[in-house]
């Protein structure tokens, strides 16, 4: 039986909230990380474990075991260097699959090249969502991959609907 993937998300803002609630209840082991214990309360009741943990210091993320999760999600978002010194130090624990946050192109680039093995832009990302949904009537999502790679779901026509 393959063991379902292990998450964990560091920085329990708005984005890292939403992005450990929503794996959490699509049935994942999710552990939750802040530096303030207010935020990890807030979803100790949804997510399988929560930590309060400076994660810019090396030994506490080896206290969590960090290497052992699938996909480590950094969404630190106001404090920068926090955000790529956690990220330098999870590439140099060696976790596998790396997401970080960034909030600008400039950020991007340095996660990205520091190890972030995917990098979003949670602000620009749902802007051009809402964008296209706005004025794309037969649109029903739109999600940009890359610059010259874009998942769109179409509306079908009535008329195509329970047609086989």
């Amino acid at each position: 039986m393959k063991r379902n993937k292990s998450f964990a998300v560091i920085g329990l803002g708005r984005f890292g909230t939403s992005v450990a609630r929503t794996l959490s209840r699509l049935g994942y082991e999710v552990l939750a990380i802040d530096t303030e214990e207010e935020r990890v309360q807030q979803v100790a009741d949804e997510v399988t474990h929560t930590y309060i943990a400076d994660t810019t210091d090396e030994n506490s993320l080896k206290a969590l075991g960090i290497r052992n999760f699938d996909v480590v999600v950094v969404a630190i978002g106001e404090d920068i260097q926090a955000n790529v010194l956690t990220t330098l130090l999870l590439k140099d624990l060696g976790v596998k699959y790396i997401v970080a946050k960034a909030r600008n192109e400039l950020h991007g680039k340095m996660l990205a090249k520091i190890g972030a093995d995917r990098v979003v832009y949670p602000e620009r990302d749902m802007g051009q969502r809402v964008a296209h949904n706005l004025v794309s009537t037969n649109v029903l999502d739109y999600i940009e991959l890359s610059p010259d790679l874009s998942l769109i779901e179409p509306a079908l026509p009535a008329a195509w609907w329970a047609k086989h």
